[in-house]
């Protein structure tokens, strides 16, 4: 198969599908990989790295659009991209439809075979291909929280740990899941005074039992959050329902009780964002504010540390990329019932239940595709 990645065009996003040793392993499969030239320069990977390890640069994107059978990527096409798709054409990547009906439309119209990285299993229900991302974005997220608590910055010049004397800031952190632990863990090392509300009881035994006193839990529910983020100084929204929008847990009459300057980091605003205020930034203008509240909600955070993310995101990526390219997607996906779970999109048809009934799309089943 002929596998190609590009250069992402999303505001200052860095990483890159593939690797350059990615790219030799695909090689070393028997594969033909193409990458457009400076794909790789965000993260420190030269063209030079690329051919190195056997693959054919291109001079730009439409180019590996037009010649690869399947394109891999970080995140969402963007419209230009979107028009470059096919049917017939397999398209692995992020893709968070439920709250894009734009992008939705436009895959649905191009006939491609779309699979998120978001919505792919693992045992015990995890979201394996998500994880790595989620860490990184939980342990930003409190870096990006302390930055925006700065005064300078419009927040309430609070810092996280405090000082001898002076109490630590106050972290409220909204579910428990991967993206809540790390950011939990970030906060509890800068010596905050961090609560993580969840709503599933095992998983609040589980945090207890590993932050034992450097960090409280509490049941999510309406009236606790109402309480918490009163008291909070820095609130980050992690919560994720696969596949589908995220629900609002703060509503905008809540934040009448906040600290002036109190910010809001919504690690969920790929999926429509968490705070009923919130809306995708950008790292070029990552804040707003709603009510004297500082709002963070730049919706690829991974993107401003694109090594790492890069290196992690391939580490969990490439064994399915080299699947899909060895069997075909369909015999992937029979093979896998797991990477079966990550087609959203085939031929027209919305292929991920959630998806279809957030943007009203007739639903057609994964097995019903494979025969």
């Amino acid at each position: 198969m002929r596998v190609g990645t590009v250069k992402e065009i999303k505001n200052h996003e860095y990483r890159v599908g593939l690797t350059p040793e990615s790219a030799g392993e695909l090689v070393a499969h028997g594969h033909e990989v193409w990458v457009e030239a400076g794909a790789g320069l965000g993260i420190g990977a030269m063209d030079s790295d690329y051919a190195a390890a056997g693959a054919r640069l291109q001079p730009d994107a439409k180019t590996v659009f037009d010649g690869c059978e399947m394109v891999v990527k970080v995140k969402e096409p963007q419209a230009v991209e979107r028009a470059m798709l096919r049917e017939g054409q397999v398209l692995f990547t992020y893709l968070h439809l439920a709250p894009d009906p734009e992008q939705t439309r436009e895959l649905v119209a191009s006939g491609v075979t779309a699979i998120a990285y978001e919505t792919v299993t693992g045992a015990g229900g995890q979201l394996p291909l998500l994880k790595p991302m989620s860490q990184v974005a939980g342990r930003m997220s409190i870096q990006a929280g302390a930055t925006a608590l700065e005064k300078a910055n419009g927040g309430r010049g609070v810092l996280l740990g405090g000082v001898p004397g002076v109490l630590p800031a106050r972290v409220l952190v909204i579910g428990g899941g991967v993206v809540g632990f790390n950011a939990a863990q970030m906060a509890v090392g800068l010596g905050a005074d961090v609560t993580i509300l969840d709503r599933d009881p095992e998983q609040l035994e589980r945090l207890g039992m590993h932050f034992e006193s450097r960090a409280k839990t509490r049941f999510s529910n309406r009236a606790n959050i109402q309480q918490m983020i009163c008291e909070a100084e820095l609130v980050i929204g992690a919560v994720l329902v696969p596949g589908a929008a995220a629900p609002k847990l703060v509503t905008r009459d809540m934040l009448k009780c906040m600290k002036p300057g109190a910010v809001l980091v919504d690690v969920a605003i790929d999926q429509g964002g968490c705070f009923e205020t919130s809306h995708a930034t950008t790292h070029a203008d990552p804040t707003y504010l709603v009510d004297g509240i500082v709002h963070y909600c730049v919706a690829n955070m991974p993107g401003a540390v694109a090594r790492t993310s890069t290196y992690a995101l391939n580490n969990v990526t490439l064994p399915h990329a080299l699947r899909i390219a060895d069997l075909g997607w369909k015999g992937a996906l029979k093979a896998d019932a797991h990477l079966g779970a990550g087609l959203n999109v085939h031929a027209g048809k919305v292929t991920y239940e959630a998806v279809a009934r957030e943007l009203g799309y007739d639903y057609t089943p994964v097995a019903d595709l494979l025969g």
